[in-house]
């Protein structure tokens, strides 16, 4: 049986975010361990009459790394 790429894409994505917010809600100082990278000052295209700002910031924390690694085990059980 084929698994689907998405799927994992899918549950990755919602293994970062429910890692994040976890490790958000229990202050727990090893679990939001990490690195924070990106564009530390928004990109703004002024336009006259359109204002465009552009910023990208990633958080990885220990929390996150670990909510990536739960969703691979229930994807590999899927």
């Amino acid at each position: 049986m084929k698994k689907n790429s998405w799927a994992c894409f899918l549950l990755m994505l919602a293994g970062i975010v429910i890692g994040g917010f976890i490790g958000d809600l229990f202050p727990v100082a090893w679990l939001n361990y990490g690195q924070t990278f990106g564009f530390t000052n928004p990109i703004v295209l002024d336009l006259g009459i359109l204002v465009l700002t552009f910023s990208l910031t990633i958080k990885i924390t220990v929390a996150s790394i670990l909510g990536v690694i739960v969703a691979l085990v229930i994807y590999h059980f899927l």
